[in-house]
Order: structure tokens, then sequence, then C-alpha cells
């Protein structure tokens, strides 16, 4: 991961850690699954969603595909402006 990668991720962490806190972090990784391996629900997703939305000044529209972690952080990196 480059930095402005490490930077993303860090900030995700701190998002998912806050909308589904029975998240471990150690299991918070760049390939995690969000289903799958995170447990996430349609509820944590959109709450994930307009948290990232809120911090990283974008605006998310229909299903952006978001399966792991790495797949959010790659969205974010091309559609911010506040990174």
């Amino acid at each position: 991961m480059d930095s402005q990668e490490q930077k993303i991720f860090d900030q995700l962490k701190e998002m998912l850690l806050t909308v589904k806190p029975t998240i471990k972090e150690e299991n918070i990784t760049e390939n995690a699954l969000l289903i799958k391996d995170m447990g996430m629900d349609s509820l944590t997703m959109l709450l994930m969603i307009l948290s990232i939305e809120s911090t990283f000044n974008l605006k998310i529209i229909g299903n952006p595909g978001f399966n792991s972690v790495i797949d959010v952080i790659n969205y974010i990196k091309a559609n911010s402006k506040n990174i």
C-alpha cells in the first residue's frame, strides 16, 4: 500500500470500528471481505457509506460494489478530493 492508501485505510478502519464495534481490529485488513469476514449487513454498510461521504467529501450514488476493504480504499482514492 502506498502512503495515500495507508492514510485511507487507517481512517476507514476507525470508521468500521465505529459503525460495527463488534469487529475485531485485527480482522480489518485490506483484503478482508466486508460481509463474510466482518459480518457487515445492509445497515452497517449504509452507515459506513454515510461516514465515507462525510469524511472524504464525496457522494456515493447507486451500488459502488464494495466487497472488500481494498474495494472501498480504491473507490475513495479514485473519487475523493480530501485525501
